[in-house]
């Protein structure tokens, strides 16, 4: 597989499902910022509900994400993307409406993020399996790569934006803004022209029959198996981090909005950094190589995060090691993103797309739903500096899951 991008901005197709990835990014790199400014500042939320609502968006994926699949492998997939993109607009939109009015509950906000999430169960697995019919298989690490960089960028500008956003119009507002993404994410979409194949006679076979093939094609595999494994756990790790983050960042260190934006800003640079070095890096090293390499910085990150002097110290050194810790972790995941979505798209046959992306997911982001949980328990009963070393830990294990198994030299041009 070269390092080429194979032509694909000459694609009118990838041209709009590119621009579609980009402004969704944005919105979500926006509410990446709002959403805990809103739950910790705006509704006053303890860390056991901060917990809460950062694993309502991601519980979804645990009910719906294997029956997904197999809808994605039935339906026109560009279809589903266009609904899903439509029902997570109305999902959103809802929250300023309803702060509005005064009727903005803490549970209600849950309710409407298990309805954002039930469309993105759909949304993602469709979005993960339409690019390998847009274009050709040997050029899905430059297509990922390039959507990578793309969003890379959506999230270095979105949070910076989003920071400012929030201090200027407030939390829910700033969400808004997120909402109107998703419809124009729905238009590019409807207008992409692309040929889909469909097999009719797939949609008279029995759904468990459909569910079991995907599970034991992903977790039957050679190296897609221990990949998968450590990315769960990878993903256990990233829930409780995220949820320790805010409110470490904004109670713990007292930082303002504006800096936390700020600080999801940096990170995103840190990940355009990667995602840029991703192409060249899976290319020469394989695919499993620059993962592997990818992981081992996480913990180092993380156990950075955790040290990082308070502001009884000096500000100048607080910021200077939170900055450098979480630019550490965006480049990390800017460097392996493409890579391994570019190798299980490869290796992984059309007729499948859909159930292995949607059994992933659903693990995933169950894993990451239990993560969230558990940081919100560890934040009430531990001290959150020790929790974020925890995390540095869970975050070794996926490490050391990729290195001891053959995922580590696991090349999508081999397979």
């Amino acid at each position: 597989m070269g390092a080429s991008d194979d032509g694909l901005f000459g694609r009118p197709a990838f041209v709009r499902y590119f621009a579609a990835v980009a402004v969704g990014a944005f919105g979500t790199a926006l509410t990446a910022v709002a959403m805990p400014v809103l739950v910790v500042d705006v509704l006053g939320a303890d860390p056991f509900e901060v917990g809460v609502v950062a694993a309502a968006q991601f519980v979804p994926y645990a009910v719906l994400g294997l029956v997904a699949g197999v809808y994605v492998d039935r339906w026109r997939r560009r279809r589903v993307l266009v609904w899903a993109s439509i029902g997570r607009a109305v999902s959103l939109g809802l929250i300023p409406v309803l702060w509005f009015t005064g009727v903005l509950h803490l549970w209600v906000l849950v309710v409407l993020l298990l309805l954002f999430g039930s469309f993105a169960v759909f949304g993602f697995a469709a979005t993960q399996s339409l690019l390998p019919q847009i274009v050709d298989r040997r050029a899905l690490l430059a297509a990922n790569a390039r959507l990578d960089q793309a969003e890379a960028v959506a999230h270095t500008a979105g949070p910076a934006i989003g920071g400012g956003l929030v201090g200027l119009v407030g939390a829910p507002l700033a969400i808004a803004v997120d909402a109107v993404t998703y419809v124009v994410d729905a238009v590019l979409i409807a207008g992409a022209r692309i040929t889909e194949r469909v097999d009719a006679a797939r949609a008279r076979r029995s759904l468990r029959r459909e569910v079991a093939e995907g599970l034991r094609w992903t977790y039957r595999h050679r190296t897609l198996a221990p990949l998968a494994w450590s990315t769960h756990v990878w993903f256990v790790a990233n829930g409780a981090a995220l949820t320790l983050l805010s409110l470490f960042v904004l109670r713990t260190l007292g930082l303002s909005p504006f800096a936390f934006g700020l600080l999801f800003a940096v990170g995103g640079v840190a990940t355009l950094a990667g995602a840029v070095l991703a192409l060249r890096s899976g290319a020469r090293f394989g695919a499993g190589a620059t993962i592997t390499a990818a992981r081992a910085l996480y913990p180092v990150a993380w156990a950075l995060i955790a040290v990082t002097p308070d502001q009884s110290g000096t500000d100048a050194a607080t910021i200077a090691v939170l900055f450098a810790a979480f630019a550490l972790q965006g480049f990390a995941g800017g460097l392996e993103n493409a890579n391994e979505m570019s190798y299980r798209q490869a290796v992984t046959p059309d007729a499948l797309l859909g159930r292995m992306n949607g059994t992933l997911r659903s693990v995933n982001r169950t894993m990451a739903a239990l993560g969230a949980l558990a940081g919100g328990v560890a934040a009430t009963f531990v001290d959150l500096r020790i929790a974020l070393l925890v995390v540095a830990a869970v975050f070794a294990i996926a490490f050391l899951i990729a290195l001891s198994s053959p995922a580590r030299s696991a090349r999508a041009d081999e397979e």
